[in-house]
C-alpha cells in the first residue's frame, strides 16, 4: 500500500492515514473485498504505534467504507461506487520524433475480445486444439528443474544454446540454411527480427523496399526507425527486382509464401536479388514464416542456402509451427554483422524468456516439434484441399484463388464488379469472417481480395461455410 506519513511537523498521523485510504477507497484503488493488513503490520510497516491505524480503520468502518470480520480481517465494503476521474491538464511533453511516429500506421485491427463468429478465417491463426500440451508440460518442468539448479543471472543475447543448436540442425536439416549454433540469435517472433536488421543497417532517412502487398508490421517497424519505406510491387514470380530502387540499405522479402498472395519467388528472380544486394551492400531480410507446410512440388530453395556473398538475413519463427503467443523465433545474420545483431538484441532487451527458450529447446531435440510438423501438416493439407475445392469449385464465378504451394492462408481475387467491403460486410452478417487484402498495401487499393485463414477452421466447418458464402455471393452479384 502506497501511504506516505509526514512523521516531523504536523502529527496528526491518525489523520494523515483516515484520508489515504478513505481517498484510495474512493478512487477506486481499493476495490471491493479488498483485504487490508491487520493494524499491527500496518503500523509495522509504517513505523507508528498499533494505535494509529486502529483509530483510522474504526473511523472508517464507522463510516462504512470499511467491514471488519471477527477473527478473519478488515475488508473494503462493497456497494461503494468509485468516483469520476477528474479531467487532467492536457500534456505539453511532445516526442522528438513526433513526424516519424505519425507516419507509423496503426496496428491491423484483430477481433475485439468476445467477438464471436460461427466460421472465421483470420489468417496467421494455428489450432491450438491439436496442439499436444501433455507433452509441452513435460518440457516445462524439465526446463523448471535445470533453472533451478542455476545461477539467478543474465544470459547470453543470442538465447539459450542448447535452443540455438536445435535450430542451426533443424533449418540446416530442412531449409538447407548451413550454419553452426553461435550464427543463431533467438528473438521475440519475427517481428523482433527484423526490428535488429533495420537497427544494425538503417539510419533515419536511408531508403529501404519492401513488398507490395507486404505485411504491414514490417513497414511500421522501419517507419519508426525514420527510414524511407518504398513498396516495390510483386507479380507471379514474387518481388519485381528492377523495381528496386538503387540506393536501398535493405530489402524485406517472403521467398518462400509471399505474404500475403500466396505465390513462391521464382529462382530467377531469388539469384536476380542476391545479385543486385551483393552489387550494392545491401541487407536482404528474409522472412520464411511459414514454409515448413508445403503442399505441393519440391522444396523451394531458401535465399540464405544460395547467397555467396553474405548479404541474407534468414528469419523464421514459431508462431505459425507452435502458436503466437509464444514469442518465439530466430534470426541468422550474415558472419558480418553478427556481432552487430547480438549487441542490438542486448540493448533491446538484453534477452528472451529463458525458461521457454529452454522448454523449445527439449521440445525440439527430443524429436517432439518434428512428430507436430507432421501432425499438423496432415490436418493442413486437408483443410487447403476443402477449402480449394469450394474456391475452385462453385465459388469460380466469383472468386480466382491464387493457389500457395505451402503456408496456412491463402488468396483469393474478386472478380469484375464485386466489392471488398462489402462482401466482408454481408459475410459478417452470416457470422463468416473474412479479411481483406487491400489493409497489406502501403500505396492506392491495387486489387481488391480476400485471405483465407485456415489454420484455425475445421474442415466440416470449412464445408458448411463455404455454402453459406455461396448464398452471400449471390445475393451481391443480382
Amino acid at each position: 500500500m502506497d501511504i506516505q506519513l509526514t512523521i516531523a511537523g504536523r502529527r496528526d498521523l491518525t489523520g494523515q492515514l483516515y484520508r489515504q485510504l478513505r481517498t484510495a477507497i474512493v478512487d477506486g484503488r481499493l476495490p471491493a473485498r479488498e483485504r487490508l493488513p491487520s493494524t499491527r503490520d500496518l503500523a509495522r510497516q509504517l513505523g507508528v504505534s498499533r494505535k494509529t491505524p486502529l483509530e483510522a480503520y474504526e473511523r472508517l468502518i464507522a463510516e462504512g467504507f470499511l467491514i471488519s470480520h471477527a477473527g478473519d480481517g478488515t475488508y473494503v465494503a462493497e456497494g461503494l461506487a468509485p468516483a469520476p476521474v477528474s479531467t487532467r491538464a492536457r500534456s505539453v511533453a511532445s516526442p522528438k520524433a513526433a513526424a516519424v511516429w505519425k507516419r507509423v500506421p496503426e496496428a491491423l485491427s484483430m477481433p475485439k475480445p468476445g467477438t464471436q463468429l460461427t466460421y472465421d478465417y483470420l489468417g496467421g491463426v494455428t489450432d491450438k486444439a491439436l496442439f499436444r500440451g501433455d507433452v509441452w508440460r513435460r518440457c516445462i518442468n524439465h526446463a523448471l528443474r535445470v533453472q533451478a539448479r542455476g545461477r539467478g543471472m543474465y544470459h547470453d543475447p543470442g538465447g539459450e544454446q542448447e535452443l540455438r543448436l536445435a535450430i542451426a540442425r533443424y533449418v540446416g536439416f530442412n531449409r538447407g540454411v548451413t550454419c553452426n549454433w553461435q550464427d543463431v540469435v533467438a528473438t521475440q517472433g519475427a517481428q523482433q527480427a527484423l526490428d535488429l536488421a533495420a537497427r544494425v543497417m538503417v539510419n533515419p532517412g536511408d531508403t529501404v523496399a519492401v513488398e507490395e502487398p507486404g505485411y504491414p508490421p514490417v513497414r511500421s517497424a522501419l517507419l519508426a526507425l525514420g527510414a524511407r519505406v518504398v513498396p516495390v510491387r510483386v507479380d507471379n514470380e514474387g518481388l519485381v527486382v528492377s523495381a528496386l530502387p538503387d540506393h536501398a540499405r535493405l530489402v524485406y522479402v517472403t521467398p518462400s509464401h509471399q505474404f500475403p498472395l500466396g505465390m513462391p519467388m521464382s529462382l530467377e528472380r531469388r539469384i536476380a536479388l542476391l545479385e543486385w544486394a551483393s552489387a550494392r551492400g545491401a541487407l536482404i531480410v528474409e522472412d520464411d514464416y511459414d514454409g515448413e507446410f508445403r503442399f505441393e512440388g519440391r522444396p523451394v530453395e531458401s535465399l540464405r542456402s544460395l547467397d555467396r556473398s553474405g548479404v541474407v538475413a534468414y528469419v523464421g519463427t514459431f508462431s505459425k509451427t507452435i502458436f503466437p503467443e509464444l514469442r518465439m523465433g530466430y534470426v541468422i545474420p550474415p558472419e558480418s554483422l553478427a556481432t552487430d545483431f547480438l549487441k542490438a538484441k542486448q540493448i533491446n532487451d538484453w534477452h528472451g524468456n529463458s525458461l521457454t527458450q529452454a522448454a523449445l529447446a527439449r521440445f525440439m531435440l527430443d524429436g517432439d516439434f518434428g512428430k507436430h510438423l507432421r501432425r499438423m501438416h496432415r490436418y493442413y493439407a486437408e483443410r487447403r484441399e476443402a477449402l480449394l475445392g469450394h474456391l475452385e469449385g462453385e465459388l469460380s464465378r466469383w472468386l480466382e484463388p491464387i493457389a500457395p504451394v505451402a503456408g496456412i492462408h491463402l488468396a483469393a481475387m474478386l472478380r469484375k464488379g464485386l466489392s471488398e467491403d462489402e462482401l466482408i460486410a454481408k459475410a459478417r452478417i452470416e457470422s463468416i469472417g473474412l479479411y481483406g487484402i487491400s489493409r497489406f498495401y502501403a500505396g492506392r487499393r491495387a486489387r481488391q481480395g480476400i485471405i483465407f485463414g485456415y489454420g484455425d477452421i475445421s474442415v466440416a466447418a470449412i464445408h458448411a461455410s463455404m455454402s453459406r458464402l455461396k448464398s452471400v455471393l449471390a445475393s451481391l452479384s443480382l
